[in-house]
């Protein structure tokens, strides 16, 4: 980095803070412009600063480190490092979806927070290499949920339709089954495939594939 790279702190525990700071000021190119101890004040100090790197804690009072990530991203030059010690995919995906461009554990060295400094201000994402296996299993569970979504608007009826057809029942069979009219299986039928943006036999049969690919049986 051969242009000072100005940073904030933002951490509701003083020692942490301070830590940090001396961590930073220890690093040739680095410049500490401010700390901030919630939520609120970092969003107030990038704002006035402009700083090209906030190190962002989640757990903050006043407003939250991903409330502040979300007020921030995209104002101005500054990149958000969340620095937290919270590993769930939840916290993770949470940050990164607000707005954050990179994950680092209070756990890390100073080594890795500087890498991970790096990265982030060339305009690379980077993850700490202790969640990255918690980032990718929660990424395919929420490939896997998202075919679940539609599924969700859909009646107990409209389910049982859907399931009949991927069996391959025609309309009168159906009927039979449901001891209900032909009349009311269509209209349940064509409510079904509305609701899932399906428009031919066809599309269902595909749409039930790629259920199937993803695990999700009806």
């Amino acid at each position: 980095m051969l242009n000072l790279v100005g940073v904030v702190i933002a951490d509701d525990h003083a020692l942490v803070r301070e830590g940090l700071k001396t961590i930073l000021k220890s690093q040739p190119g680095i410049n500490v412009l401010g700390m901030a101890e919630n939520g609120e004040e970092a969003v107030r100090l990038c704002k006035r600063l402009n700083p090209d790197i906030v190190l962002m804690d989640l757990s903050m009072p006043v407003k939250s480190g991903v409330q502040a990530i979300q007020e921030l991203a995209g104002i101005g030059k500054t990149k958000i490092l969340a620095l937290t010690a919270h590993d769930e995919s939840t916290h993770i995906f949470s940050a990164l979806d607000a707005g954050a461009s990179g994950y680092v554990l209070k756990t890390s060295s100073s080594e890795e927070l500087m890498m991970a400094i790096r990265t982030v201000i060339e305009g690379k994402v980077y993850l700490a290499p202790d969640i990255s296996g918690e980032v990718a299993r929660g990424f395919l569970r929420k490939e896997r949920n998202r075919g679940c979504d539609k599924l969700d608007t859909l009646t107990n009826r409209e389910r049982e339709i859907l399931k009949h057809v991927l069996d391959g029942y025609k309309n009168r069979e159906i009927a039979d089954l449901l001891i209900i009219s032909v009349k009311t299986v269509e209209k349940h039928r064509s409510n079904m495939m509305k609701k899932l943006g399906l428009r031919s036999i066809s599309e269902v049969r595909a749409y039930g594939e790629e259920l199937k690919e993803k695990g999700i049986f009806l």
